[in-house]
């Protein structure tokens, strides 16, 4: 018997691969729990930290359920695999988007990942030294994912990007320290707080932004769509 014709080699950082052969592999090393193939080159993350990246990931999880419990007819996920193109098979830090009954771009497929372009991305940075920050945000921008957000936390930044003429400008905060959605009305932001480590005070606004005839009104259309 041939042992080598089994063998399926494992993945490491920097290679250079296709698609299939990217999914072949990380099936195949059910230990890995983040590995994605960005513009055909593989990135596998290192073991992650709380401070620089558990606790921050999950204050922006419970900032976008807070949001989603408030507007039916729209998805949201964590770590969840988006399949854009053939050298590119993202696993962002957390998606929000609205689903292809509601005139999303994004579809979940058969084996349930999630295909084309979901209208906002958050990754959890380090710092401007991360891929996150460069080469993801160019294959974000190219696919025409609307709003993309980057908390880079070592800088103690968050970047808050918006498509416009198919180029990621950088939306700055207003004077109350606040950034809001076009694609999500009513999902705001308060970039101050949130760095301040006022997590209620971030809550706080959000809830009161979801009182909005704004709101209201995006809930009632997607209503309308979904029927």
């Amino acid at each position: 018997m041939n042992l080598s014709a089994h063998f399926i080699p494992p993945l490491e950082n920097g290679d250079r691969l296709t698609r299939s052969e990217f999914e072949r592999r990380y099936e195949a090393m059910p230990q890995v729990r983040k590995a994605e193939l960005v513009e055909g080159i593989v990135y596998m993350a290192s073991p992650l930290r709380f401070e620089s990246h558990g606790k921050p990931h999950g204050l922006i999880m419970g900032w976008l359920a807070t949001y989603y419990a408030a507007t039916p007819n729209i998805q949201f996920g964590d770590n969840v695999t988006v399949y854009l193109d053939e050298d590119n098979e993202c696993q962002p830090d957390a998606v929000l988007f609205l689903p292809s009954t509601v005139g999303g771009k994004a579809t979940v497929t058969e084996d349930d990942y999630l295909q084309g372009a979901p209208e906002l991305i958050v990754e959890i940075a380090a710092s401007t030294a991360s891929y996150d920050f460069h080469i993801k945000r160019c294959v974000y921008e190219r696919h025409g994912i609307q709003e993309y957000i980057v908390w880079r936390v070592y800088d103690k930044q968050i970047d808050w990007f918006r498509l416009q003429e198919e180029r990621y400008v950088k939306v700055p905060p207003d004077e109350q320290g606040l950034i809001s959605s076009q694609v999500f009305p009513g999902l705001i932001l308060s970039v101050s707080a949130l760095l301040a480590g006022e997590y209620a005070q971030v809550l706080a606004k959000l809830q009161k932004s979801l009182q909005s005839s704004e709101h209201q009104n995006f809930v009632e259309r997607l209503q309308e769509k979904a029927k």
